[in-house]
């Protein structure tokens, strides 16, 4: 299975794609950190994608330019045949956000989710203050239907970063713990052909 788009291709991941993740940028804001593709020796890669891949419910895919860089990966988690419904995660190279590769990824998976696999609704979840991120996925068609407060991974957050102060309402701090809005989001099949 390959799918093919203008300037990228999607094909299920391999372990040689996460030794190249290695090679892949670090997020300029702090928030993003936990996006970052850890520092992992070789064994731990081969045990990262082993953990990935091995599960029935999850499948994972690399998003290459057609010059063979793998620029992202892709995951649709949960998978519920019956229902004909998975909950999507995504991911990209820093190196590579803000050039319209999340939004061609998206469509093109979501064609192949939709008419091949006969997939009825996909939803996802994004962090309030990822904003750039929930801007595409508003914009491929996805809707809000919720959102819930979830522990925050970096509790040794800088308050007086920028980044933090302007995406503060994002954040709740409790007890010295510190929270951060997640919406779940959703699209149905039916709306999303509509669109595309």
């Amino acid at each position: 299975m390959e799918i093919k788009g203008d300037r990228i291709f999607i094909k299920p991941l391999e372990l040689e794609d996460v030794f190249h993740m290695r090679n892949w940028g670090y997020h300029d804001n702090p928030l993003l950190e936990d996006y970052n593709f850890p520092i992992l020796t070789d064994k731990q890669i081969g045990r990262w994608y082993k953990f990935k891949v091995k599960s029935f419910s999850d499948k994972y895919y690399g998003i290459h330019t057609y010059n063979d860089i793998l620029i992202g990966y892709m995951g649709i988690k949960n998978i519920r045949r019956i229902f004909r419904e998975s909950t999507l995660g995504i991911v990209f190279d820093p190196d590579y956000v803000n050039q319209g590769y999340g939004s061609e990824a998206l469509e093109l998976f979501l064609q192949y989710y939709f008419n091949k696999m006969k997939m009825k609704k996909m939803y996802l979840e994004v962090a309030q203050f990822n904003t750039r991120a929930k801007r595409v996925y508003e914009k491929i068609g996805f809707k809000s239907i919720g959102y819930y407060l979830d522990g925050y991974p970096n509790e040794n957050l800088d308050f007086a970063n920028k980044y933090y102060l302007e995406s503060k309402s994002s954040f709740v701090i409790s007890d010295g713990k510190i929270y951060n809005y997640i919406y779940k989001m959703e699209l149905n099949r039916d709306d999303f052909l509509k669109k595309f």
